[in-house]
């Protein structure tokens, strides 16, 4: 299909009016503090979901924090450009100590500059893909911090092995600097447990090989939202996501990159509505926590549709 015919389709869809981009209300939410983390998780593998691609990862004793974006929106603009759904549950400051920070590539819901100069005051390493580390250190990053990975490259954190592998996605910030640098999913293999992070990502069938190259994993982290028929090479579905969680191969699954902000034609609340249809079809283990929620995936919390329960703003 033609991004235009995509495109047309969609714009169609959204006249025939009945979609809610964005809640009406106020989402459920966990308010986390610095404390919450002190106990190290039981099973060996914990992930907060802060809100769309933003994951909080403690893994065999590491902590991970993964494309964090705390600005109130993801865009070049300080007052246009999609708004949050939701608050951070997790404030900045109230961060645990971090071992590493995994940005996947340098779209503007993945790679906030605002949040990510705070982060390198505190000298942790960044881990990013080939080309980004380039802007990190125009926003004063220093280059000491960064460690820039190709696809199949690898560098060893805290007792984590952090590789780029390969997606099926693009990259830019502008006009002019579109696929200038590279955009990767991750896989994070400690000494007993492993997680994979979709990134931003389509199907295709490389996922397949990264399952067999790294897996299994203990947790899948997967983007579930923000797709488009005008789009349909760059983000998946809810039911692809389901299709490339069984090509890596991996027990359970927790849904990202949704439910934060309005990137794409659908319902906001439609992406966890069509997860939990195709799940009913599979049998498979799905995470879909509220934001600021504590997971561990050999104790998941009960599937429940909380997107489902949003209460009203206040005035």
């Amino acid at each position: 299909m033609m991004v235009g015919d995509g495109l047309i389709k969609e714009l169609a869809r959204l006249l025939r009016g009945g979609i809610e981009r964005e809640p009406k209300g106020l989402l459920p939410l966990i308010e986390l503090h610095r404390t919450d983390f002190a106990t190290p998780p039981a099973t060996g593998v914990r992930a907060t979901w802060l809100g769309h691609s933003t994951v909080l990862v403690e893994l065999d004793g590491a902590t991970l924090l993964l494309d964090p974006v705390w600005t109130e929106r993801a865009s070049p603009f300080r007052h246009l450009g999609p708004k949050r759904f939701h608050p951070p549950p997790l404030p900045l400051a109230e961060l645990p100590k971090l071992d590493a920070v995994v940005i996947s590539h340098d779209h503007y819901d993945h790679l906030d500059r605002d949040t990510v100069p705070v982060l390198a005051a505190t000298g942790v390493p960044i881990v990013t893909s080939l080309g980004v580390g380039e802007r990190l250190e125009r926003w004063g990053v220093a280059a000491a911090q960064i460690t820039e990975l190709d696809w199949h490259e690898s560098t060893t954190i805290a007792g984590v092995r952090i590789t780029a592998t390969p997606a099926r996605h693009f990259s830019g910030r502008g006009v002019l600097d579109r696929n200038w640098s590279l955009w990767s999913s991750w896989v994070l293999a400690g000494p007993r447990h492993r997680v994979f992070f979709s990134g931003d990502t389509s199907l295709y069938d490389g996922l397949a090989d990264i399952g067999r190259a790294h897996g299994p994993f203990d947790l899948d982290l997967m983007k579930i939202g923000a797709y488009s028929e005008a789009w349909p090479d760059v983000h998946m579905t809810p039911e692809e996501a389901l299709r490339a969680h069984a090509m890596l191969g991996g027990p359970a699954m927790l849904a990202t990159h949704w439910g934060t902000f309005n990137l794409a034609f659908h319902a906001w609340n439609e992406p966890p509505e069509r997860l939990v249809r195709a799940t009913r079809e599979h049998d498979v283990q799905v995470i879909v926590p509220v934001p600021g929620q504590q997971v561990e995936p050999t104790r998941p919390p009960e599937l429940r549709a909380w997107w489902r329960d949003v209460g009203p703003r206040r005035a």
